[in-house]
């Protein structure tokens, strides 16, 4: 699968379970320790994130790894 795809699908993955728990991106970023513009570029598919941040953001959000991934590979 294109890496530019998989970015996109996990930037869609993170606003939804952000959306899901009332969360702005201002809150999500200080919880998990990140910029918000980094936040951000994630969300929107521009930015490849690490494996420490994957694991911040799932952390964050009250899910495993595997639920942050979930549907993101296809």
């Amino acid at each position: 699968m294109n890496p530019a795809v998989i970015q996109m699908r996990l930037g869609a993955r993170v606003r939804t379970l952000r959306d899901e728990r009332g969360l702005t991106q201002v809150d999500l970023a200080r919880v998990s320790d990140m910029d918000r513009s980094q936040l951000a570029a994630i969300e929107t598919g521009r930015r490849n994130v690490t494996l420490a941040n994957l694991a911040r953001l799932a952390g964050a959000l009250g899910v495993t790894l595997a639920q942050l991934l979930d549907g993101v590979d296809g």
